[in-house]
């Protein structure tokens, strides 16, 4: 297992499926912003691989911390209504939703996209956006909104950046060191 997929691994509290690659990283060279692959291998006894409809999977603890209070607090339901006031931000999220079902069925490669032709489940990684959802003026998930905000820049992300004060870690607390693995780069940060 290569140090970022130990990162990940602890971060999330399970060995990563279908991690593609780092999208993004923290000031101190932890991910913080994972891909995953269109297909992912399935759990349990079920042989082949499964559609996965998020490609972008936010792995900081802190920053799912962060964004987990906001959804417990109703930031989904906050974010749609806005949404559906703010012609400029319902056009954003749509604009997101397709950006990510475009890159998800890209990523499929060739022979992804003939396999989920075949098995009926093109439509999953051709047309949902961001977590998986099919109607683009929904938010559903902001976790995996600011995920693709981080790795892309996307509309509801930014929104969230802008009026709460979603930060990683401070130098004294870097809850991933605690993990062990050192990260290539370790204070690089990549562009965003």
């Amino acid at each position: 297992m290569d140090p970022d997929e130990a990162v990940v691994a602890r971060q999330i509290g399970r060995p990563p499926r279908g991690l593609r690659r780092v999208e993004a990283r923290c000031a101190f060279g932890y991910p913080t912003v994972v891909s995953v692959a269109p297909f992912v291998g399935r759990r349990g006894d079920r042989p082949g691989a499964e559609p996965f409809p998020t490609l972008f999977w936010l792995t900081c603890p802190i920053l799912v911390e962060q964004v987990s209070r906001l959804e417990a607090a109703g930031g989904v339901r906050s974010v749609e209504e806005e949404a559906g006031r703010d012609p400029a931000l319902a056009a954003g999220v749509a604009r997101d939703h397709a950006r990510c079902a475009e890159e998800r069925w890209e990523a499929a490669g060739p022979g992804g996209r003939a396999r989920a032709e075949a098995e009926g489940v093109a439509g999953i990684l051709r047309e949902t956006g961001i977590g998986g959802v099919r109607d683009r003026a929904f938010v559903k998930c902001l976790h995996a909104q600011v995920a693709f905000h981080l790795a892309r820049g996307g509309a509801v992300g930014a929104l969230l950046a802008a009026r709460h004060r979603l930060e990683e870690c401070d130098p004294g607390s870097v809850r991933c060191d605690a993990y062990g693995v050192k990260v290539p780069g370790r204070g690089d940060r990549t562009s965003r």
